[in-house]
C-alpha cells in the first residue's frame, strides 16, 4: 500500500467543525501578521492572500477588505482594483510557476461552493495540463509539492518587485 503524506493538512482535519470566530477575511488583515496569515500584496482595497487548503500549489485569492456578500454590494473602485490584482496574480504565477492555464473566479453564496460565504473573495490558481489524476479523482486526495511557506516566499517576493 502507497501512503501520501500532507502532514500540513492536519490543523484542519484536527479541528472540524470549529465555532464560528468571525470573519476570517476580516481578520485576518487586521492582525498585521502578514508572513503568518499568508498575505502576499495588499492594495488600496483588495489584499491577496494564499489559500491555506490549496487546490494546486499557487492557489491565491483576491480579497476586498470591504465585508460584503455579494459583486452587487460591493463599491466600483473596490471591483476594479479586485480585476486588476487578479490580472496580476495571474502574471506573478505563471513568471513562478508556468502553469499550463489557470482558474480565475468566484463562488458567490454557500449554494454556489463559497467556503465563506458572506465575504466575496476571487480565486486565482494555476493549472497544469494532468494536475487533476487519479489520485484526485479516485483517491479525492491532492497531493502539493509544494510547502505553503515556500510558496509565500515566491510568491510575496514577486509582488515587491
Amino acid at each position: 500500500m502507497d501512503h501520501l503524506w500532507s502532514p500540513w493538512r492536519y490543523r484542519y482535519v484536527q479541528h472540524p467543525g470549529e465555532p464560528d470566530t468571525g470573519c476570517i477575511f476580516c481578520q485576518k488583515p487586521a492582525e498585521q501578521r502578514d508572513a503568518e496569515n499568508y498575505i502576499v500584496y495588499r492594495g488600496r482595497k483588495n489584499f491577496i492572500i494564499l489559500n491555506l487548503y490549496p487546490y494546486t500549489t499557487g492557489h491565491m485569492m483576491v480579497v476586498p477588505y470591504e465585508h460584503v456578500a455579494k459583486l452587487t454590494e460591493a463599491q466600483p473602485e473596490t471591483l476594479a482594483e479586485m480585476m486588476e490584482l487578479a490580472r496580476r496574480a495571474e502574471g506573478v504565477l505563471a513568471s513562478i510557476y508556468k502553469p499550463h492555464g489557470f482558474n480565475i473566479g468566484m463562488n458567490i453564496g454557500e449554494a454556489a461552493g463559497a467556503g465563506i460565504a458572506g465575504h466575496i473573495h476571487m480565486h486565482v490558481l494555476p493549472r497544469w495540463r494532468g494536475d487533476a489524476n487519479f489520485v484526485s479523482t479516485v483517491g479525492e486526495t491532492r497531493v502539493m509539492p509544494e510547502e505553503l511557506s515556500h510558496t509565500y516566499d515566491k510568491v510575496s517576493r514577486e509582488f515587491t518587485l
